[in-house]
């Protein structure tokens, strides 16, 4: 148990801080977008030049980590568990160094599509957010493991949440001979910068080896039951997130042009405001896990409970009109983040502890790979619509989150019957 503490102790602080100089990019590249298509003849046009380069950027961002992240989750299955997380690290560092000089240095706006790549060279999100769920897994027994990992769920939605309220005034400040937005980048580097040299010092890599390595034995002497494996509900795990990914991250990517444009037409402060409130939700949902558990939920339920909340919100923002609306429609999505780090648990209780980075890599990438085609789907129907239901694509986000409660009860229903023929069993 002392061990497990030491894990979480030293794990949280590399999260919260890559987590928030990921929010000064974030609002960064938003703001240097929609300045430099401000030139367009109308907002129409403006709209479809930054969903246009959203779509672009998005897609080289999802397709560029594939195989650099499955090399590292191979590298960090063997034990090297520090790879997957300082590899991903240096892309970060080195992408972010490239946004800065962009606005420094005045470059075209088609050189920041060299950030996904060299972002994506690295291992990307996938590798990084895989290397970090894969260390809480190992960290932690069956029973915990879904409170553990929303708990780090938690750490990085307050840090998005911190850093997304500050980062829309930060953007505004600039002094003479520094263009706007030049003191958010040169922060965000900074803290990228002091990320890397804490997983490369002073992250305790050995704690996390002993863990694994205990885990590897336990299950080796037959204390876990490998029986227990199911690759049926591994299959319908894997549908279930990647359709509810392409739920949130479709709805998600248009949401960040649909708050630029008429009625609402935000500046800095207000997008810093807007993806804070997505951070926040990351609170919310750790809370309903605790509740939730509490009350002895079952996880399946819990992601039914969580898809039920996006599924209401994202339906009511495709008629929001004024800012205090947007902010109800959020609301509604309180419980919008406990699906994922949940499916990842259920995940984790059907391979061995020696397979779950490969496991969480190949979540991640299913995601990519399935966002490669939904993606340019999703801003093709919402330039289509622009003059006539904008909001049309966060109806379609409800519809694919509404199809994602189908494997996952299929999973509730099997997980009931198999722990009830057990217990028979057992009397």
């Amino acid at each position: 148990m002392e061990v497990m503490r030491s894990c979480r102790k030293y794990i949280a602080p590399l999260v919260f801080c890559a987590q928030v100089a990921s929010s000064f990019f974030d609002t960064a590249l938003q703001m240097i977008v929609k300045e430099r298509c401000a030139n367009a003849t109308d907002q129409d046009s403006e709209q479809k030049a930054i969903t246009n380069f959203n779509m672009t950027f998005n897609m080289v961002l999802k397709f560029m980590p594939i195989l650099p992240a499955i090399l590292l989750a191979k590298v960090g299955d063997k034990g090297y568990r520090k790879v997957p997380i300082v590899v991903p690290l240096v892309g970060y560092f080195l992408s972010r160094g490239l946004l800065l000089l962009d606005i420094v240095l005045e470059w075209p706006l088609q050189v920041l599509y060299a950030v996904p790549v060299i972002h994506g060279l690295c291992g990307g999100f996938a590798s990084y957010w895989a290397g970090v769920m894969a260390l809480v897994s190992v960290c932690s027994g069956e029973e915990e493991r879904s409170v553990r990992i929303m708990r780090t769920e938690l750490v990085y939605g307050i840090a998005g949440f911190v850093g997304s309220l500050a980062s829309g005034h930060l953007f505004d400040l600039y002094t003479v001979g520094l263009q706007q937005g030049a003191i958010l980048s040169s922060l965000c580097v900074l803290l990228y910068f002091l990320c890397l040299l804490y997983a490369a010092f002073f992250l305790r890599v050995d704690l996390f080896s002993v863990l694994g390595e205990r885990q590897e034995r336990r299950e080796s002497f037959g204390i876990i039951n490998h029986e227990a494996r199911d690759k049926i509900n591994i299959a319908l795990l894997f549908v279930s997130g990647i359709l509810y990914d392409i739920a949130v991250a479709g709805g998600m990517e248009m949401l960040a042009a649909y708050v630029l444009k008429d009625p609402l037409n935000w500046g800095a402060t207000e997008v810093g405001y807007g993806n804070a409130a997505g951070s926040l939700l990351f609170i919310t949902s750790f809370v309903g896990v605790k509740m939730f558990t509490r009350c002895s939920v079952r996880d399946e339920s819990m992601v039914m409970i969580g898809m039920v909340s996006f599924a209401a919100g994202i339906y009511f923002m495709a008629f929001v009109t004024t800012t205090p609306m947007y902010f109800l429609a959020r609301s509604i999505t309180l419980f919008a983040l406990i699906p994922m780090p949940t499916i990842r648990s259920l995940l984790s209780k059907q391979v061995r502890g020696t397979s779950y980075g490969i496991t969480f890599v190949m979540l991640q990438l299913s995601f990519k790979l399935s966002s490669l085609v939904t993606t340019p789907i999703y801003t093709e129907i919402y330039q289509a619509t622009l003059d006539t239901f904008p909001g049309f694509v966060f109806i379609l986000s409800s519809i694919f989150t509404v199809l994602s409660m189908i494997p996952i009860s299929i999973v509730g229903c099997r997980s009931a019957r198999h722990d009830g023929y057990e217990r028979i069993q057992g009397n």
